[in-house]
């Protein structure tokens, strides 16, 4: 997969200085995107129950829409391959093949097949926004 793709799959378009050839790595660990943090469940001390969830559809889902719905963070994954569910501030996702968040600024980042909590960043003040 790389970042040409993505942007033709979900409609969302990355800025100019990003590669649109390049390869997008699948990583099978602890990784961030802008403001989100990707987490192994292994590592989640007390992890939400999943709760059946809901299939990522083709063009993906907006996982955090950002300041006045821009800059979304979106999860892509190839249909029947990924379902996905909300708790609080927190995503939970499970995949069996790989799939993908893209951000127009960070670009893309591939999750390899797994249990995932996707928790948005907060620092001393509060929340942290991309």
């Amino acid at each position: 997969m790389n970042l040409a793709e993505l942007v033709d799959r979900t409609r969302v378009d990355a800025l100019d200085h990003l590669e649109r050839e390049s390869t997008i790595p699948v990583v099978d660990g602890l990784q961030a995107q802008g403001d989100l943090i990707v987490i192994p469940f292994s590592m989640v001390p007390e992890p939400p129950d999943q709760n059946g969830g809901r299939w990522v559809p083709a063009e993906g889902v907006h996982l955090v829409a950002g300041v006045n719905g821009r800059n979304p963070h979106v999860l892509v994954a190839d249909p029947g391959t990924c379902r996905w569910s909300e708790h609080r501030d927190n995503t939970v996702v499970e995949n069996t093949a790989p799939v993908y968040l893209l951000h127009p600024e960070h670009g893309g980042t591939g999750i390899a097949p797994g249990r995932w909590l996707i928790r948005r960043q907060w620092s001393a003040s509060g929340l942290v926004a991309d």
